[in-house]
């Protein structure tokens, strides 16, 4: 089926397995700053055939390397030596991460065409604006920024080789372990610069009742056993934790959060040049990287709204890289998602709808809630809505703007604002586990913060006059929701908030005012 495969929308689980088996082909290689590409692929190419490659910027000149066999690397490990324990000595692990340096510099040196480098992370914000202001509508301005925001193919193929470079640790205790990446790195929703979410994933739960049938004998290997599952998650991330420190190459900053609702070990891995955390698998965790995947899929305004509503949300300190009592980038993609359901003729479906869909190998019961929803994008109709992403963008701002958040909830599964179930300012039902808030966090003064800006985007947008602005080279569109609104018109802004508790307009100016400051650094975080 592999051609009728690349001309549909593939399956989340064949991307993923299809990336899984491309990173155990890869290697990674620190090169010299004077290379001759055409020299290094030569070389390589008596290992085997060279299928892709790519050079990125991370600490010095890096190649990635991927082969069409994986017999290739163990061709190219047999030739590679162990550096010479000089003033360090070193740990003698061998992994697929290697140090290329030229024997006679100066005898190399051909006439030089640049390498072509891949960027690992986006543009700064205001470099963005600049873009932004010379597109013809707000549609292509959007389209721009999801252009600059999202992962790119060699930015993804890094991100799975971080995840094949430590599941070689894990192997070395548990050979059938696979490490996964999930969330931002696999739903189609990643930004450049986001850190690598992956699990540990030891894929023997189904196999055990098929294996029983045959011969007269139970049959089952003695293990050793744990009061809780808690605890065996812990002691084997705590084990892990300590390899990627003690031996892992390029594994700095290495952190256990043992104690986390869900345990994790932080590290920052130098080689990739990202930061990710690793935890043991998480079965809902992979339905909402699905569920969000398969949207994306469905159509491109999906992923163009999205990526416009966290970069403006960033802007304006509606959400932060740091924990808190901000509204998270999953949050947002949520309510973005359930405004996209409520539209008239719907742009997506309800997860109700995708479960209907499902067939038996869609069945996903995890932990007795029902996961179920259809793989297959093939089966979900395409929408009948025709709006343009300036109408959406627009109207988007309009709905929360004046969303009924004291009394209303948002629901993906029905697709309908529900009564809310406890008192939560903002309240998101998880998709999956039915009866948790995934925005639990959020305060009220976030909350009120959220809707004044939305009103403040809504209004701009409408009052706006495009063509003067265009004339006067000013930004324009989504380039004026990116500026920082509370500079020249708090007073504007103070109307903006009719109806909004008076209590809470001071600490929202005064967090305006401390915003302005920090937020334009660190524009777009995850």
């Amino acid at each position: 089926t592999g051609a009728e495969v690349s001309t549909r929308k593939k399956t989340f689980a064949e991307v993923q397995t299809e990336r899984l088996d491309q990173a155990e082909r890869t290697v990674l290689i620190k090169c010299p700053s004077k290379l001759n590409e055409k020299k290094l692929l030569q070389y390589l190419s008596s290992h085997g055939n060279v299928k892709s490659h790519f050079f990125f910027e991370s600490r010095g000149i890096n190649a990635l390397i991927e082969f069409s066999e994986k017999s290739s690397i163990a061709s190219l490990q047999d030739a590679i030596g162990i550096p010479g324990a000089s003033e360090h000595h070193v740990v003698p692990f061998k992994s697929r991460l290697f140090t290329f340096t030229l024997k006679n510099p100066v005898s190399q040196r051909v006439e030089e065409t640049p390498l072509h480098l891949s960027p690992q992370c986006h543009i700064p914000v205001k470099d963005l604006i600049e873009k932004l202001s010379l597109a013809d509508s707000i549609s292509s301005q959007m389209y721009i920024l999801l252009n600059e925001y999202q992962l790119t193919e060699e930015n993804i193929k890094l991100r799975f080789l971080a995840c094949s470079l430590v599941r070689d640790f894990a192997c070395a205790y548990f050979p059938d372990s696979t490490v996964k990446p999930f969330g931002s790195s696999v739903n189609t929703f990643g930004i450049l610069g986001s850190d690598v979410d992956m699990f540990l994933d030891f894929g023997d739960t189904g196999k055990h009742a098929t294996k029983m049938k045959k011969g007269p004998f139970e049959m089952e290997y003695q293990m050793k056993r744990l009061p809780s599952e808690r605890l065996a998650t812990q002691r084997i991330l705590s084990v892990i934790g300590d390899c990627l420190d003690n031996f892992g190459p390029g594994c700095v900053n290495v952190q256990k959060i043992l104690n986390a609702r869900c345990p994790l070990v932080k590290f920052s891995h130098q080689p990739t040049g990202f930061q990710c955390d690793l935890s043991v698998s998480n079965s809902i965790a992979i339905r909402s990287s699905e569920l969000l995947y398969i949207y994306g899929c469905l159509d491109s305004r999906v992923r163009a709204l999205v990526f416009t509503i966290r970069c403006w949300a960033r802007v304006h300190g509606l959400t932060n890289s740091a924990p808190g009592t901000w509204i998270t980038n999953f949050s947002l993609t949520m309510m973005v998602m359930f405004f996209l359901q409520r539209r008239s003729p719907p742009v997506i479906p309800t997860l109700d709808q995708l479960k209907e869909l499902a067939d038996e190998k869609d069945k996903h019961i995890i932990g007795g809630y029902d996961c179920s929803f259809v793989s297959d994008l093939r089966k979900i109709k395409p929408t009948k809505n025709t709006e343009t992403l300036d109408v959406l963008l627009g109207e988007f701002f309009e709905y929360f703007g004046n969303f009924d958040f004291r009394r209303n909830s948002i629901n993906l599964r029905k697709g309908k604002e529900v009564n809310k179930p406890e008192s939560s300012p903002l309240y998101i039902w998880n998709p999956f586990e039915q009866d948790l808030n995934i925005s639990k966090n959020v305060n009220l003064p976030q909350l009120e913060k959220f809707i004044a800006m939305a009103r403040e985007s809504a209004w701009i947008l409408q009052k706006e006059d495009k063509t003067q602005q265009m004339v006067n080279k000013e930004p324009w569109g989504l380039a004026a929701l990116l500026i920082q609104f509370g500079k020249s018109n708090s007073s504007k802004m103070k109307n903006r908030m009719k109806g909004i508790g008076s209590e809470t307009i001071k600490s929202l100016l005064d967090s305006l005012k401390l915003n302005n400051a920090n937020s334009q650094q660190k524009a777009v975080g995850k």
